[in-house]
């Protein structure tokens, strides 16, 4: 969503070094075509898989393809390399647009690409990106059903969910008493308050998401329906509101490792993070603990999606199966700090019991409280257009945070 998610040198950061601290935050036969877009020269939905081309380009965050060159512990790029004879070429992306703008040029073909839910819509919107058939992918039916669900468009599915996460309440259960409950912890001026200055949230325009999710339930006369399909009112409020709680914070964070600091050194005492967060601190002897609000979390999915003008699609597909395959879902979790998105990468003993249930792996009542972002579009889900979209979204993030 984003930024890099590479936080291997956590423990450092905090002084924790002797914590096993998880380091972050990576040709087919022809077939209807379906308008997928990409111009001329845009590759056809596959329908078979044939002999790899040798070679596979991908755009991704760092940690999310890993080879062993950063750390040796973290590789499962290189025995896809040897097991395929596709050898893995990647372009680490800083921000999101760094992907948007490497997807969109013409003169790069990239196989595929590791997308955000605020990049995902843009690609699809762009044509930059083309349909995935699931049959070819050997574990798809396990993936996490909610999941799979994020990326259909018009019936086709355009993405394949790789891992995800949920942006929760964290606070220092010494220092904020009662424990939260609710968003108006740190959205309500009365509430967040009392903790000024000690407050951090993510640095993302997504974060409007949040405020407009506590906005449906306490204002109900904006009508909020999904907090990332708003109008103009509904934005303006959002960003009203995340304006008045500036004052409040005091780290908007977009690298894990920031709010893992400000925790550590108790600059912060609540606010909005991963579940990561609430592991890697919790094991280091922290004094932190979670909280789901009564109006529920936003969720966020990063999924791998097949490039326009992909060059080698047989190796792509092959690189969907082995991505999305249990052993290896499980070394992206462990590495990563991230939720699997196969469950079953939490059975036969592969992750942790504890892991699992800190991150909510399998846990379909949890999920059900999850609002997983997309891509904020002019087109709304009631059919108008209406809504505002993620350049809305940018402008009303950087004046609320002036």
């Amino acid at each position: 969503m984003r930024h890099s998610r590479t936080t291997a040198r956590i423990a450092t950061t905090i002084a924790i070094a002797a914590l096993p601290v998880l380091s972050m935050l990576a040709g087919c036969s022809g077939g209807d075509d379906g308008g997928d877009g990409g111009g001329k020269d845009s590759v056809r939905v596959a329908q078979t898989i044939g002999q790899g081309e040798g070679a596979l380009s991908l755009v991704t965050w760092p940690g999310y393809a890993e080879n062993g060159s950063s750390d040796p512990r973290g590789d499962w790029g290189t025995p896809f390399e040897e097991r395929t004879k596709c050898r893995v070429n990647v372009k680490y992306a800083a921000t999101t647009q760094d992907i948007v703008e490497l997807m969109s040029n013409p003169s790069r073909r990239y196989d595929g690409v590791s997308a955000p839910p605020e990049v995902a819509g843009r690609l699809i919107a762009a044509r930059q990106v083309v349909p995935v058939n699931p049959d070819l992918i050997d574990g798809h039916k396990d993936l996490e059903p909610r999941l799979r669900g994020l990326l259909r468009t018009g019936g086709k599915v355009m993405g394949v969910p790789f891992v995800w996460g949920v942006n929760q309440l964290m606070y220092d259960p010494k220092v904020v008493t009662p424990a939260p409950t609710s968003l108006a912890a740190v959205f309500d001026p009365a509430e967040s308050k009392r903790y000024r200055g000690r407050i951090v949230m993510r640095d993302t325009p997504m974060t409007i998401g949040d405020a407009a999710l506590y906005l449906k339930s306490t204002q109900r006369s904006l009508k909020i329906k999904d907090p990332f399909e708003l109008t103009r009112e509904q934005l303006d409020a959002a960003a009203a509101l995340l304006t008045r709680q500036h004052a409040d914070v005091q780290t908007y964070w977009r690298h894990p490792s920031d709010a893992v600091d400000a925790f550590a050194t108790g600059d912060a005492v609540l606010g909005e993070v991963w579940p990561y967060h609430v592991d890697v601190l919790t094991r280091a002897g922290r004094s932190v603990a979670g909280a789901t609000p009564k109006e529920g979390v936003t969720g966020w999915a990063d999924s791998w999606m097949i490039g326009a003008r992909a060059e080698h699609p047989n190796c792509m597909y092959q690189w969907l199966n082995w991505i999305t395959s249990p052993d290896i879902q499980q070394q992206v979790a462990e590495w990563d700090g991230v939720a699997p998105a196969n469950p079953r990468a939490c059975s036969r003993d592969r992750l942790k019991a504890g892991f699992c249930t800190a991150y909510h792996v399998g846990d379909r009542d949890y999920l059900d409280r999850v609002t997983f972002a997309k891509t904020p579009m002019r087109a709304c889900g009631d059919g108008s257009d209406d809504c505002t979209d993620y350049t809305d979204w940018m402008r009303a993030w950087t004046a609320a945070l002036r």
